[in-house]
């Protein structure tokens, strides 16, 4: 896996709400899926999607105890993720990043709807959509 698809799989990973539950328990110490389970409303298969999901992004591994297999975090994704995020943070503070103020640059311009509905020809708003 290249860095770039490292980087991907991580932050696809973070972006849902249980895996990141998931990896705040385990940031605590390793835990088996039963006990990563009972916080949630879901069932045993579904969190183990979830942890499948974070073992493929290389936040988690399974470890092999007797007849346990207790996942714990593995640091140096997130590590990697801090330091993209970290680098784009310093960039700001230097001035050197877009304003946050965005709010001429950031959307699209503004259609005067009034026009629209006038002329015949953009009624119909799936010819004018592009996808």
């Amino acid at each position: 896996m290249t860095p770039t698809q490292r980087l991907d799989a991580t932050f696809a990973a973070l972006a849902d709400p249980t895996r990141r539950a998931i990896l705040a328990r385990l940031a605590r110490g390793e835990a088996s899926v039963a006990e990563l389970t009972e916080p949630f409303a879901m069932s045993q298969p579904a969190i183990s999607k979830h942890l499948k999901v974070l073992e493929n992004a290389g936040l988690i591994i399974t470890t092999e105890s007797g007849q346990r297999r207790p996942r714990r975090i593995e640091a140096a994704p997130l590590a990697e993720a801090n330091a993209w995020l970290e680098s784009y943070r310093l960039l700001r503070g230097a001035g050197t990043a877009p304003s946050t103020n965005c709010s001429a640059t950031c959307r699209p311009p503004h259609r005067n709807r009034n026009a629209r509905a006038s002329n015949p020809a953009t009624t119909d708003l799936r010819k004018e959509t592009p996808w």
